[in-house]
């Protein structure tokens, strides 16, 4: 079965989807040093998605970052760093950036801490300089600025912990800030979004329920309510909200835009249409999701012409969402040249390589003929392999297999990007396979691959939430199986 084979193939598979970060860590120290921030700002970021606990890549991303003016996101790795004596730099940096950031009580926390941590360390003159500085903004007495400081610092942690899926400890974040500032709505629809990717439905209601009754009218509270209603397929409740919120205009513009793109989200264009249309004809100069979800409305309200136009605003500001433009959205079956097809499956059923032959019978999901004269000619070449005798037969008996309702999923196109999507599909079903893990998602394994795909082959800057929303299933879904894959590629 050229067993020598399959191995080289593995493992080119794995070499290809996650290259080794030191490569791209060297990479970028040297774009740095010839003054090229973008660069290093772009392979800095292969290495830390490659490497995500090594310091030295956190610490160098994070400087780059400062020096383009990315403060928040470079606070937000030099705080995942656990500062020990050699790193003790982290507060010297992090006291930078929140001076930038105007936040200068916390810089003065932060540039205090790094000059107990060492005294005569090498950033102790530039820490003196910026104490000094902050000492002229910070008066000791000025308790409404610590106030404003606290609230700041904890919702971008809040923020940051959600982005990265740390949901628990997201929670205990927004707990604190409940506790200390009782009425600040936002830190309870955080609280609620957070439970809700726990799988915590009941207690994500319950917050809603609970600001609603405090707090009547909150959009915020109101639009996270669809959205739970709609990813939990509550759907008599869902269209019953729906219908209570479509004659609302808030006032204030972000909430108009809040309400639009949930609608979007949930499938009710006209309300999505109306709402965002009215806010592009009055201006309203949104970000690329604003754009996104105007499109997508206009587009499945039958407005194609406007939708691609606005499709065009999209990729201006963010070029790597080409794509999941929402006529390419996976809400049905793609289907693929019959004729050509059927060659594509010979020619893998005729290999003796094991993850080709499986290509193959995956590929099978695609054809709506009798399967018995397609496979039967191959059957005594799979009989001694266990996985590809166990496809076969189901696909034989039952006309379909788990694994290649996946392959449906996936977006194929008859191009080499597709092909090597399969292949990649079929080396993570091998590892189930031995691993005895079941294939009972088809669209969350689907979903899961090419959200690693995009991000991690294709280098696209892509959110778990926005191909779930392409699959229509919740954020949680695709990262529950996003880790299932990652598990696999260990």
């Amino acid at each position: 079965m050229g067993k020598d084979s399959n191995i080289k193939t593995e493992k080119a598979q794995v070499v290809l989807f996650k290259q080794a970060g030191d490569f791209y860590y060297k990479k970028g120290v040297k774009a740095y040093q010839n003054h090229d921030l973008v660069k290093a700002k772009k392979y800095f970021q292969r290495a830390h998605r490659l490497k995500p606990d090594d310091t030295s890549i956190m610490l160098e991303y994070s400087v780059v970052l400062t020096e383009l003016g990315e403060y928040q996101q470079s606070n937000q790795l030099l705080l995942d760093i656990d500062v020990e004596n050699d790193t003790v730099e982290c507060h010297y940096l992090i006291a930078n950036n929140y001076a930038h950031l105007g936040l200068f009580q916390e810089s003065a926390k932060y540039a205090q801490r790094y000059l107990e941590a060492d005294p005569e360390g090498e950033f102790k003159e530039e820490t003196e300089e910026l104490l000094d500085l902050l000492s002229i903004e910070v008066e000791d007495d000025d308790v409404e600025s610590a106030y404003e400081d606290d609230l700041i610092i904890k919702q971008e942690e809040a923020k940051r912990l959600l982005e990265q899926a740390k949901f628990e400890e997201a929670i205990t974040v927004l707990n604190g800030v409940i506790e200390d500032y009782p009425e600040f709505w936002s830190a309870y629809n955080n609280l609620a979004l957070a439970h809700f990717y726990l799988d915590h439905l009941e207690e994500a209601m319950s917050i809603l329920e609970m600001v609603l009754e405090k707090n009547p009218g909150n959009i915020h509270a109101l639009c996270n309510q669809l959205i739970f209603h709609y990813y939990c397929q509550q759907t008599e409740e869902m269209n019953a909200l729906a219908e209570q919120l479509a004659p609302i205009t808030p006032m204030i513009v972000e909430h108009r835009y809040k309400l639009g793109a949930t609608f979007a989200l949930i499938g009710k264009y006209e309300y999505a249409y109306r709402c965002l249309r009215l806010l592009y004809k009055h201006g309203y100069e949104g970000d690329a999701s604003f754009y996104y979800w105007l499109s997508s409305a206009a587009y499945f309200t039958g407005n194609e012409k406007f939708a691609k136009s606005i499709w065009k605003r999209v990729l201006e500001e963010m070029p790597d969402k080409e794509g999941l433009e929402p006529w390419n959205r996976v809400d049905a079956k793609i289907q693929l040249d019959p004729v050509a097809l059927k060659q594509q499956i010979h020619e893998n059923l005729s290999s003796d390589k094991q993850s080709e032959q499986l290509c193959g019978l995956f590929l099978t999901s695609f054809l709506n003929d009798d399967l018995s004269h397609l496979l039967s000619p191959y059957e005594a070449e799979m009989k001694d392999d266990q996985l590809l005798i166990s496809v076969y037969k189901e696909l034989m008996t039952r006309g379909t297999h788990p694994g290649a309702e996946v392959v449906q999923y996936l977006g194929l196109t008859e191009n080499e990007d597709s092909y090597f999507l399969l292949s990649f599909w079929s080396h993570l079903y091998v590892k189930a396979f031995k691993k005895e893990i079941p294939i009972v998602n088809a669209k969350g394994w689907a979903a899961a691959i090419n959200y690693m795909w995009r991000k991690y082959v294709k280098e696209k800057k892509v959110s778990q939430a926005e191909v779930a929303d392409s699959y229509g299933m919740s954020t949680s879904t695709i990262g529950k199986y996003v880790k299932v894959v990652n598990s696999l590629l260990e």
